[in-house]
């Protein structure tokens, strides 16, 4: 899909400090960026897990966008697909921490 790939090239500052550190399959856990699902791009997706990392930054509470998260998040659990969405706030202040979640989260 033209516009993940174009959405791979130009990661949000959250989401480039997250793939630096998900992106060689920390502790044998694989995931992908930007990942086209249907009409959607996943932020960062666990295949094996079937769960989807949504990076929300501010734009997330505005205008109709709650609503649009929500349908897609309805959308993909139809799918079979998990969605879980982390403030870029928290991504900002320790990736780390974050990247360590998301790990632990997928091996559960």
């Amino acid at each position: 899909m033209e516009r993940a790939q174009e959405l791979r090239n130009n990661l949000s500052l959250p989401e480039a400090l997250l793939w630096r550190l998900l992106k060689g399959s920390p502790d044998g856990v694989h995931f992908r960026s930007q990942q086209p699902i249907g009409d959607y791009v996943l932020d960062f997706y666990c295949a094996k897990a079937k769960v989807a990392f949504e990076i929300d930054g501010i734009a997330h509470d505005m205008a109709d966008r709650p609503e649009r998260d929500a349908d897609r998040d309805s959308w993909l659990r139809g799918q079979g697909i998990e969605v879980v969405r982390i403030p870029a706030t928290d991504v900002l202040k320790s990736p780390e921490t974050v990247a360590e979640s998301i790990v632990r989260y997928c091996k559960r």
